[in-house]
């Protein structure tokens, strides 16, 4: 499992974002992305996620979120993503607070 930090936003995200790659490749099958503990974040968060998403797809890997607040996913129904970012079966993300 994939875990985001508290604070993903602009500032931060391109550090994260050199590891993604590497992270996913360690998983196995499936990749899974926490976003429970994500409280400050912007768009650069959807990037972090579909890079993810790119990345477990290009490697045959299954995808998936758990735990995402609902600001985020607000934003990607607002950026037209939301379809890309499943939550994980049986951990329905959370909904607008």
């Amino acid at each position: 499992m994939l875990k985001l930090p508290a604070v993903l936003t602009h500032a931060v995200a391109s550090g994260f974002f050199h590891t993604v790659a590497k992270e996913v490749l360690s998983l196995p099958k499936e990749v899974v992305v926490d976003a429970s503990a994500l409280s400050q974040f912007d768009s650069s968060a959807l990037a972090i996620l579909l890079e993810c998403r790119r990345q477990a797809m290009a490697a045959g890997k299954v995808f998936s979120v758990q735990g995402a607040p609902g600001r985020l996913l607000q934003l990607a129904e607002v950026y037209g993503v939301s379809a890309l970012i499943p939550a994980t079966p049986g951990h329905p993300a959370a909904r607008a607070a």
